[in-house]
């Protein structure tokens, strides 16, 4: 009995430095560190607002004639840190505290315990992206926050926690880039630059569902305006016609330029009270059709679909479907037809929210592979079927497929990302999220 655990054992260490291997042949060529001098903007983003607001941040700079580096917190290493002496982060949340993709190799590669003092050159400021519903609000910006802090980076002023892209601590932000790092003043970079759209149909998808009311939207820009595949609208809801409200509301973009309208999946949202939600209820009841809303388009770089004709599995459910919708249509129209979609929703008869125009591609040949799981029909959820094939799903793994999952985070996103570690593997997970080869856009 003792030989066999004794070989038990060594088959396991076998297998994990294999795993191990196999994950550092995978991943990406480091980037070489460069010299110290002029500002290092370091973003950790998951939607592209991180990003986006380290982006203004290095123009203001900029503008004050500084030197500014922008990069991803992925292609910062040990040894660029070191040889840093001045840097901001802005750093986004993934689910309840969990770096986001845009910072997974970072944390895994370079936060972790070190000797105090290993940083003592670098002056820094952070700036903390998050939502307050979430019970560790900001968690890897705060993280990030302490891990500096404990390799001896002195901070430049207090770190800013911003919730949902509020406009006043993003002000803040501004003033203190201002004020300690020398940065020109600017305007308000949140000020919603909208566009005047026309809502021009609302289509109900799923009548007659035990869930809440699912619609498609459809809208006219008032001028030509262009996006790709995986941007987001955001929305300016209004209590009524002619009352604008402050907080706008994010969608995935369901739709292309070239279908002529930018099309929406949005479910209608009650609170514990019976009142509407605000964004959904704006846009799915109190608007009417013909009148104006007022959106914007924001570029989410990390969900954008990367060229080439590698396999595609997308994996979604509920409104996810808008952001996947968006992918096969690109796909379909590079004519790319190497597609997968696990999709989850509760039942047949009422949820099968665009099944038609699904069905027409499998029937096509443009989505060979179509999985639709309904939870009410005793059919599990996505990532029961995920493991259902998990043959399959290992072998377009391994010619190169790329993943994307949409939908909810609670639930679907952490069960597939549970099922996705139980078929591949750990290692192979992470070099997967670090090649960029699994992406998520997730609410």
């Amino acid at each position: 009995m003792t030989a066999r655990y004794a070989a038990a054992a060594l088959l396991v260490a076998a297998w994990m430095l294999l795993s191990w291997r196999a994950w550092r042949r995978a991943r990406p060529a480091r980037q070489p560190a460069r010299p110290a001098g002029g500002w290092l903007v370091a973003h950790a983003s998951q939607s592209g607002l991180a990003q986006e607001l380290a982006e203004h941040s290095a123009a203001a700079l900029r503008a004050a004639g500084h030197e500014a580096d922008v990069r991803p917190l992925n292609q910062v290493d040990a040894a660029m840190l070191a040889s840093c002496r001045r840097a901001l982060f802005v750093a986004s949340t993934y689910g309840e505290g969990d770096a986001p993709d845009g910072a997974a190799r970072f944390a895994l590669d370079v936060m972790r315990p070190a000797a105090q003092g290993r940083l003592a050159q670098l002056q820094y400021a952070l700036l903390a992206l998050g939502d307050r519903s979430y019970a560790n609000f900001c968690g890897f910006g705060r993280a990030l926050d302490h891990w500096l802090a404990a390799q001896g980076a002195r901070s430049l002023f207090d770190r800013v926690d911003v919730d949902r892209a509020d406009p006043a601590a993003l002000r803040h932000w501004q003033g203190e880039l201002v004020a300690a790092c020398g940065a020109a003043e600017q305007d308000d970079w949140q000020a919603p630059d909208y566009q005047a759209w026309r809502l021009v149909r609302r289509e109900h998808l799923n009548p007659g569902s035990a869930g809440g009311p699912c619609f498609l939207l459809s809208l006219l820009p008032d001028r030509e305006t262009s996006w790709q595949a995986g941007d987001i609208a955001e929305v300016g809801p209004r209590a009524a016609p002619d009352a604008p409200l402050q907080n706008h509301r994010e969608y995935s973009i369901a739709s292309l330029p070239a279908d002529g309208c930018l099309q929406l999946l949005v479910r209608q949202q009650r609170h514990a009270d019976g009142r509407l939600g605000l964004g959904s209820g704006w846009l799915t009841e109190r608007c009417p059709v013909g009148a104006e809303v007022a959106l914007r388009i924001r570029s989410n770089h990390g969900f954008h679909l990367p060229p080439g004709p590698q396999p595609l599995i997308l994996i979604g459910n509920g409104t996810g479907l808008a952001g996947l919708r968006a992918w096969l249509k690109a796909r379909i129209a590079a004519g790319h037809a190497r597609n997968w979609l696990v999709f989850g929703e509760r039942h047949a008869a009422h949820d099968a929210l665009l099944a038609e125009e699904l069905r027409a591609w499998q029937a096509q040949g443009l989505l060979p592979e179509l999985d639709l799981v309904y939870s009410r029909q005793g059919q599990g959820y996505v990532q029961d079927r995920l493991r259902e094939r998990a043959g399959r799903l290992r072998g377009w793994v391994d010619e190169g497929a790329l993943i994307a999952v949409c939908g909810s985070l609670q639930g679907m996103a952490q069960g597939v990302e549970e099922a996705l570690t139980e078929i591949l593997g750990a290692p192979a997970v992470l070099a997967l999220r670090a090649q960029g080869r699994l992406r998520r856009d997730v609410y």
